[in-house]
């Protein structure tokens, strides 16, 4: 199999068709962490978030907002990058086993489907009030949060874009 054939391969539009793997790492008893977001312009600051929660364990799924969900959260402007193109940039990186597709306000429904050891956001969060916190805590998993990079942010790209241009 060829290496773009391997990225494409960690790609999931629907939960559905991700249980297959998510039932071989729970049978091999990797340690799956789980961390969402948007994404939209990749920069430092998300490469050292995701590398640091994939640390957390053997395995990182990466819940991808669709385009719909973030023009929802972000405005009629965003994203800059379509979600195939922003789901292939991340299935690039070696440290992301899986990203899968949620449309809904939140990845609840996510993940109660992948059961994650591990949920992972950003310390701009209290874990208490992380989505998924309930799900995760009663099957003993654990809810992390990961400092952020100062300085950077797609927002931030984006207005220094329109402030220079």
């Amino acid at each position: 199999m060829n290496k773009l054939e391997i990225i494409k391969n960690k790609i999931f539009t629907e939960k559905e068709s991700a249980f297959a793997t998510l039932q071989t790492w729970r049978f091999k008893e990797e340690k799956i962490v789980f961390t969402n977001g948007c994404f939209d312009i990749v920069h430092r600051g998300h490469l050292e978030y995701l590398a640091q929660a994939s640390n957390l364990g053997h395995k990182l799924v990466m819940g991808l907002n669709t385009d719909a969900s973030v023009q929802r959260l972000k405005g009629p402007n965003r994203p800059i990058n379509d979600e195939y193109s922003r789901a292939l940039l991340l299935a690039s990186l070696a440290f992301i086993d899986m990203v899968v597709f949620f449309d809904e306000e939140t990845p609840y429904d996510l993940i109660k489907f992948v059961q994650p050891d591990v949920l992972v956001k950003g310390s701009d969060y209290n874990a208490e009030d992380i989505v998924g916190y309930d799900i995760v805590k009663a099957k003993g998993g654990e809810i992390i949060t990961l400092d952020f990079i100062e300085g950077f942010s797609s927002t931030g790209i984006i207005n220094k874009i329109i402030n220079t241009h």
